[in-house]
């Protein structure tokens, strides 16, 4: 992009209050100009909460500025947006010029969520009979079934094969009516996951904690939306039942990442150096978990 469209669009958003009054005029008489953004379709980033605007390069963003007892400028960026914290003392220019500093790794970022936010909203789950949803790593198809076979464990996971034997597919079959609204299939099927979910986390904890030299005393599930799970002093676990989504590898790499933390209860290299003794293909571990997306439970 070259130098006058960037200045055009800087000067686009300074408010015509702030400008000398024979410029504001022309900027009302010219909306050829006020179009340039939409012409060129500049990304334009909103925060719900923002209380500060940035332009970045070819892109802008709304974002939320709280200052703090802090002694560095720091920024995130996560669903709502782009988040800055900055020390009260820090001038708004100080700010902007590290936010400018790190336009491309926030336009880039802010482009990567709200592609996220874009595939998550696609992959909310329709709660009826044939709809799909991964199980350890692997798709399983949703079958109700009225049936009093399977009744009081309320759902079963079968596998049907094809009629040349070539392939096989997972069915959970799930014992609630065929008329059945979404909320019950829903309901039923998230009781039989948390409790593969406990079944299974207990049996990986088992596994790994003598290779790690540590004793774990208590499980229980979680159903935070930003945690995978934590670890107490006390050796009590809590980890997310929705791992179960995921293969055994990423279940693996959470379960001894909370052990570990019975040794080591920081993230410092002595932390990340016991994790690498039992799982020493970790960070590839923890990049797929970060990238893999999970089913939307509406």
């Amino acid at each position: 992009m070259n130098s006058f469209v960037q200045l055009a669009l800087d000067w686009l958003d300074v408010p015509a209050r702030l400008l000398p009054e024979k410029t504001a005029r022309t900027q009302d008489k010219t909306p050829a100009i006020q179009s340039l953004t939409q012409v060129l379709d500049v990304a334009r980033f909103h925060h719900p909460r923002a209380n500060r605007f940035i332009h970045l390069g070819i892109g802008s963003a709304d974002y939320r500025l709280t200052r703090s007892r802090r002694k560095t400028i720091g920024m995130s960026v996560g669903p709502d947006g782009l988040d800055v914290r900055a020390p009260r003392w820090a001038s708004m220019g100080a700010i902007e010029s590290a936010l400018h500093e790190k336009g491309e790794w926030i336009l880039r970022k802010l482009q990567e969520m709200q592609e996220r936010q874009k595939h998550m909203q696609a992959s909310v789950i329709e709660w009826r009979d044939g709809v799909s949803l991964p199980f350890l790593g692997e798709q399983v198809v949703l079958q109700l079934d009225s049936s009093p076979l399977f009744k009081d464990t309320g759902a079963r996971l079968d596998k049907t094969f094809s009629a040349d034997g070539s392939g096989a597919s997972q069915i959970l079959k799930v014992s609630v009516a065929q008329n059945a609204d979404a909320s019950q299939i829903r309901d039923a099927v998230q009781a039989w996951l948390m409790q593969q979910a406990k079944q299974l986390f207990s049996q990986r904890l088992n596994h790994y904690a003598p290779a790690l030299g540590v004793h774990w005393k208590k499980l229980s599930l979680s159903n935070a939306s930003t945690r995978w799970g934590s670890a107490a002093s006390d050796g009590s676990i809590q980890l997310n039942w929705r791992l179960v989504h995921f293969k055994l590898d990423i279940i693996d790499y959470v379960v001894v990442h909370e052990l570990s933390h019975l040794r080591v209860m920081d993230h410092s290299p002595m932390f990340w150096k016991t994790v690498r003794n039992v799982v020493p293909d970790y960070a590839q571990r923890r990049t797929e978990l970060r990238e893999e997306s999970l089913p939307q439970w509406a």
